[in-house]
């Protein structure tokens, strides 16, 4: 069961390692992308290839639902990426159902782990399996796998590393369940910390706020849904800064556009922007954006 890109690498390496899917659930068609076009999710595209049976529920106590379900008789149900199943589904399977989830559980417990890990400075993070239970993400755990959070990640790269560092570990568990060998551990609920889905208002940059702790969160935005300030009126989205290490100090969100580079003063120093977009315009490097937009020393982002 799983929707987006990030469960792909998990169904592949299910069926390169010869687990027999008998059958994938996921979202219904949508219109997705700039033209809206209604398009089959990511893991639909992958299992039609392999020629896998597909269900896509309205809803997941559809009684037709259910009946499908448990006439597969599957022995493991194996979510990523997908939604909060009701006991009626993560009941029916011989063996167990479990879940991959983005982070170190009982850390970011959430529909946003690899966001709020980068947004929060983190420097370590990882993949979790665990038993379903009805409260999210709080079931036993099966296996955990770490990896480190590089200075140049952002939310995009580490999105890409734990899908596959995921993969791995979903293999790992079906083989763990398939034995009879898996042992769930409790969660630690005295280090339960949550992972809420990113707001709007989460996306905008406040300017008092250090030069670190705005560099990690545009990190951890970028490249969706992007860390936002405007000027004049118009949005701007930031995708790369680099903090300066220097003892220059001004009115946090105030400009320096001088020699091809953005800067902008931050409530303990200057953080420079190297990739941003301004509405209705696309991706660009800092040079070319101080090229085409009429942005200069002294005005405030805000």
């Amino acid at each position: 069961m799983g929707t987006p890109k990030f469960a792909v690498p998990s169904l592949q390496t299910l069926l390169a390692n010869g687990c027999s899917v008998v059958a994938v659930v996921t979202a219904p068609d949508k219109p997705r992308g700039r033209g809206r076009k209604v398009s089959p999710t990511p893991i639909k595209q992958i299992a039609f290839a392999a020629g896998i049976p597909i269900l896509q529920p309205e809803s997941l106590k559809q009684s037709s639902f259910l009946g499908q379900l448990t006439a597969l008789a599957p022995d493991i149900i194996v979510v990523v990426a997908f939604r909060i199943l009701p006991r009626e589904v993560f009941s029916i399977p011989r063996l167990d159902s479990f879940n991959l989830h983005a982070s170190l559980l009982p850390m970011y417990r959430g529909a946003a782990p690899i966001n709020w890990a980068i947004i929060n400075g983190e420097t370590t993070t990882g993949v979790t399996t665990f038993l379903l239970q009805e409260k999210v993400d709080t079931g036993g755990i099966l296996l955990q796998e770490s990896i480190p959070i590089e200075d140049e990640d952002n939310a995009g790269t580490l999105h890409d590393k734990l899908a596959l560092l995921g993969a791995s570990a979903v293999l790992k568990t079906v083989r763990l369940l398939e034995s009879r060998e898996a042992v769930p551990m409790p969660q630690d609920e005295s280090k339960a910390t949550p992972a809420p889905k990113i707001s709007r208002e989460d996306c905008r940059i406040d300017w008092r706020l250090t030069s670190l702790t705005i560099h990690n969160w545009v990190r951890g935005l970028s490249p969706y849904p992007a860390a936002t300030t405007t000027h004049n009126g118009k949005t701007l989205k930031l995708y790369k800064t680099e903090i300066i290490n220097d003892e220059r100090r001004g009115i946090p969100g105030q400009v320096e556009a001088e020699d091809g580079r953005l800067r902008v003063a931050t409530g303990d120093g200057m953080i420079s922007v190297a990739e941003l977009q301004v509405e209705g315009k696309d991706r660009m490097q800092a040079p070319e954006f101080l090229r085409g937009y009429r942005i200069v020393t002294g005005d405030c982002l805000v």
